[in-house]
């Protein structure tokens, strides 16, 4: 029935698959600094690997705004407002500006007290401050670039959002060879290297997202809303954005929290934790791709004020999301030798990593389910809430207690204290299984166009 429906499966496709692209590009520069800077020494790796940490507390935030902006963008799109998606731009981007300037400020200013927050090593700690004086300006880009990004995918362009954030990561890691390793000329610079190429490509990503806002048929921006005040879109925009905000910021800290356990386990267990995370954002990026595109498509329908079209585009996904579940747990399983071959680590982060790669290949059926289910299917409905709940109950109140517990009090090994970290995905399928058929997440969040804009 899902594969016969050649329009869904076309405009799921449209969608779902340039996205999947740009993550597994995204992904792919987290994969060549880790396997670069490995080639260096491995203090680097780890190093590098815990302070852009502090570029995933920046992306949890500048993620829930964008978030939202996707979310009710889309719903707008199907009901053919474009005025109302320039001034969700704008809140968006007004919000995404002081968050990027906050870490920019932190990272640049105070780099070795940020650092400290992840170990105590003082190595580790000089490395990544060398690191975050340089990327802490490519903090500043982020949000910009990321809410054009966004006006590009809800939009009907996703297809661009590909080729521009594909390119900037070729750059990235093209620079990353050449800046590290001294080729070209230049001199080997190491960590310094690989924050200079991330500047870089950042910059040309968002030149480049701006000048396409420029093109015919695309949506550009009016900078005169941009200190304007609609008071019911910012009211809704704030009312969608708030939970998503509090679900990020709980998964980002405990995310966080759990890269600390590793660095204060021992030296190694941060290397292996690097190479890990960077694998599993590699291969999901197909559950990223079918989150995205399948929510935009279901906030198409239920904008355009199809709640049953809407209803059964989700139905489709979450069937779609245990096969995509179970073939990304099955492909974990096959590439640990390969993973295994090709990076350098001394015997005994080797050894974590191999533990590390086996839990991840049951992690990774809850990781793909809970991202199409609840970051595309109840987010396109507003059903934003849930997701928060769900962490604050299985990530905070059950995995990160067993993680606090087994570092510090019972001193478990590093694989079982690794495990504990991944209990909250797969635990909680039933509850969110339960909550998807409760249909809570089939609204339409738009409204008539009411007056015009106020000065803030």
């Amino acid at each position: 029935m899902m594969l016969s429906d050649r329009v869904f499966m076309k405009n799921l496709s449209r969608l779902a698959l340039p996205i999947a692209a740009q993550s597994l590009m995204l992904s792919a520069v987290s994969v060549a600094d880790t396997l670069m800077l490995g080639g260096v020494e491995q203090n680097a790796m780890a190093a590098v690997s815990l302070a852009t940490k502090f570029q995933f507390l920046q992306n949890m935030v500048v993620s829930s705004v964008v978030a939202a902006l996707v979310i009710l963008g889309a719903q707008y799109w199907g009901k053919k407002d474009r005025g109302a998606i320039d001034r969700l731009f704008s809140i968006a981007l007004r919000i995404c500006g002081v968050t990027s300037v906050l870490f920019f400020a932190a990272c640049e200013f105070i780099p070795n007290i940020m650092m400290r927050a992840f170990t105590n090593d003082a190595e580790l700690n000089r490395i990544g401050a060398e690191y975050l004086r340089i990327a802490a300006w490519s903090y500043l880009i982020t949000g910009f670039s990321q809410c054009y990004l966004a006006l590009l995918k809800i939009s009907d362009h996703a297809g661009d959002t590909a080729v521009i954030s594909s390119t900037a990561v070729v750059i990235n890691i093209a620079l990353n060879a050449v800046f590290i390793f001294g080729l070209l000329g230049s001199p080997a610079m190491g960590v310094q290297g690989a924050a200079l190429a991330t500047l870089i490509a950042r910059i040309v990503e968002a030149a480049w997202a701006l000048a396409c806002s420029f093109r015919k048929n695309y949506i550009r921006p009016d900078y005169r809303n941009l200190f304007l005040r609609d008071q019911v879109l910012s009211r809704d925009f704030t009312r969608c954005m708030l939970p998503l905000l509090g679900a990020s910021l709980l998964w980002g800290v405990g995310f966080t929290a759990y890269s600390s356990f590793m660095g204060h386990i021992d030296q190694d267990a941060p290397a292996a934790n690097s190479v890990a995370s960077s694998v599993i954002e590699l291969v999901c990026c197909l559950c990223n791709g079918l989150a995205n595109g399948g929510g935009i498509l279901v906030g198409n329908a239920l904008g355009a004020g199809d709640l049953e079209k809407g209803k059964l585009y989700g139905t489709r996904l979450v069937r779609m999301s245990f096969f995509v579940g179970i073939g990304t747990s099955l492909l974990m399983f096959a590439i640990t030798p390969l993973v295994m071959s090709v990076v350098r680590l001394n015997d005994t982060a080797a050894a974590y990593l191999h533990s590390m790669m086996i839990v991840m290949s049951v992690y990774t059926v809850g990781r793909v389910v809970n991202t199409i289910t609840i970051n595309g299917i109840f987010g396109a409905g507003g059903d934003t809430l849930f997701d928060m709940y769900s962490l604050a109950v299985t990530m905070w109140g059950i995995a990160l207690p067993l993680a606090v517990l087994g570092t510090f009090v019972f001193h478990w090994p590093v694989w079982l204290v690794y495990a504990c970290t991944c209990l909250d995905e797969v635990g909680k399928i039933p509850w969110v299984m339960a909550h998807f058929r409760k249909y809570k997440w089939v609204r339409d969040l738009t409204r008539e166009r009411l007056s015009a804009p106020e000065n803030a």
